[in-house]
């Protein structure tokens, strides 16, 4: 029997979303909504989408096996919890939420539901991180002591204009940390571990006129290793030099993965594991390097849809998907802690705060 998905909200990442699943074997995309129900339409006749419908709760009348959730940020929450209490299995896109209380709210329910819920964070997919995340694992880099997340990035003002909501606290949640950067945060997490301290600050240098979130980020980040690692991230840049992960570990080691142009594979530019060095020169100026974000998610494509084959697999098979809920709340919660420490000037605390004893006296 196929498994029937429906996908909600028809923007351009959606896009994606159903050539992805329509390479999928025993995947049928039944139904796609959005609230402008002509987008809806326009969507599923471009895709060959048999129904298109205004709402999520008729798009889960369509006998819905598992959804895709492409809206925009501050409604990942309701979408995911909606299809958890419907027993229908969930795919989001990433940031998991706009905050870590709607964050843990989405697991608790797909936890309660007993339903499977994953995150898109589709570079984890790329060959050259996965290499780095194998070197980690058999010892070969070693435990990571130091990392670095760069994303240097070139976005127009009519990138912010032409979508009302973006660069705005109350619809994107964030600027160049919560819509781009997150993803390489997600990278770094997987690299080296688990956050347990967040210092940073948020500016807006270039955008001001268009956004109130930030275009500008810096932060340090120590974890539970004892490892420490830098995020350095803007959509301010002339130029696009695209995205880099890079880590140290305890062997010596340094690896990397570069992504340049953005939107294309991610290749490790720098490899130093013992027996085994590579070096790669990073840019070149005969590259068109600042594409619109539709050309970016097309170059990104493959590994959606490795990812939705992955999700699917895994909702047939009972297995945890390769990016969970959990894991989407841990790049989040950095994203979060640095918000938190520009406001403050103080250093965040990631860890749980101890359960309190109880006692004879205080029972």
């Amino acid at each position: 029997m196929a498994l029937r998905i429906g996908i909600v909200g028809c923007g351009k990442i959606a896009g994606n979303h159903a050539r992805a699943l329509q390479q999928v074997p025993g995947v049928e995309v039944v139904g796609c909504c959005d609230p402008d129900l002509e987008r809806a339409r326009t969507f599923a006749a471009a895709h060959g989408i048999t129904r298109a419908v205004g709402s999520v709760a008729e798009l889960f009348t369509l006998g819905l096996d598992a959804c895709t959730v492409c809206t925009p940020h501050p409604v990942h929450e309701e979408v995911v919890v909606a299809a958890a209490q419907a027993g229908i299995h969930v795919l989001c896109e990433k940031p998991i939420a706009v905050d870590v209380a709607a964050a843990d709210r989405m697991v608790e329910a797909a936890d309660r539901a007993g339903i499977t819920f994953g995150v898109l964070f589709q570079r984890r997919f790329w060959p050259a991180a996965r290499r780095i995340r194998d070197a980690i694992d058999d010892g070969r880099i070693g435990v990571p002591v130091l990392g670095e997340a760069s994303v240097i990035l070139h976005r127009p003002s009519s990138y912010y204009s032409a979508d009302a909501w973006r660069g705005r606290w109350d619809t994107d949640g964030g600027g160049v940390l919560m819509t781009q950067a997150v993803h390489q945060i997600d990278m770094l997490q997987w690299f080296m571990g688990e956050a347990v301290q967040v210092s940073g600050f948020i500016r807006t240098h270039t955008h001001g006129e268009h956004i109130e979130t930030e275009d500008s980020a810096s932060a340090v980040v120590s974890f539970a290793s004892g490892g420490t690692a830098t995020v350095t991230a803007t959509t301010g840049a002339n130029h696009n030099l695209g995205n880099r992960v890079t880590v140290l570990g305890q062997t010596g080691a340094v690896a990397s993965v570069l992504e340049f142009p953005e939107g294309q594979e991610g290749v490790n530019e720098i490899w130093t594991v013992p027996g085994d060095t590579e070096f790669r020169a990073p840019f070149t100026s005969d590259v068109r390097a600042n594409l619109d974000v539709t050309e970016v998610n097309a170059g990104l494509a493959d590994f959606h849809t490795l990812q939705v084959q992955d999700f699917a697999d895994a909702v047939l098979t009972g297995r945890a998907p390769a990016v969970t809920g959990r894991d989407a709340r841990a790049s989040l919660a950095i994203v979060a802690a640095v918000y938190e420490s520009s406001r403050t000037g103080r250093v965040v605390d990631l860890t749980p705060a101890p359960a309190p004893v109880t006692t004879k006296e205080n029972a």
